[in-house]
């Protein structure tokens, strides 16, 4: 059995550093995020790797320790087990929107679209867009100069070749007298 620290190492390198409810990474808040365990103990859940959750403390406080009483009641999604895009996907604005039921009542129950954590997502998505439009400059800017070296090749060329007519052309000038 793997230690506490070596549980929570895997889950944050599984988490890629960031709370896998909400998004928010450790460089945005500034330190380690919590562990949290989906099942909580209390309701029968365990140190299992797929039963702990990398998130932020807002997550955890709202999460708290639910789990649904019966088959019938709602559930939270589990990041661990599940791609975020089956229950919810994100606007234009950062505004998260439910697919499912689940979805639905993860954003209401963790709070997801708190506008702090809204302007975060908007924030994120708009650096994102920068950084592709930054590199499809840059990608630009890299055919522009490769094209600009094989034009400079072309007048080269016929640079060469305008001299060789003129020689030639002074050759049967020079021929003919």
């Amino acid at each position: 059995m793997s230690s506490l620290a070596d549980l929570r190492q895997l889950v944050r390198q599984r988490a890629r550093f960031a709370c896998e409810f909400c998004g928010v990474t450790e460089t945005s808040t500034g330190g380690q995020l919590t562990l949290d365990h989906f099942r909580p103990k209390s309701k029968g859940g365990s140190d299992a790797l797929s039963n702990l959750i990398y998130c932020c403390v807002r997550c955890n406080q709202y999460k708290q320790d639910y789990w649904p009483c019966e088959e019938s009641a709602l559930t939270i999604w589990n990041p661990s087990t599940e791609p975020a895009n089956i229950h919810f996907f994100e606007s234009e604005n950062g505004t998260l929107l439910p697919r499912t039921k689940t979805g639905e009542f993860t954003i209401k129950r963790l709070r997801l679209n708190r506008p702090s954590l809204v302007a975060y997502r908007d924030k994120v998505r708009k650096q994102a867009e920068k950084s592709r439009l930054i590199e499809q400059y840059k990608t630009t800017v890299q055919l522009l100069e490769q094209v600009n070296r094989q034009l400079v090749n072309q007048v080269e060329e016929q640079q060469k070749l305008l001299e060789e007519q003129r020689n030639l052309l002074q050759f049967l000038l020079d021929s003919r007298d």
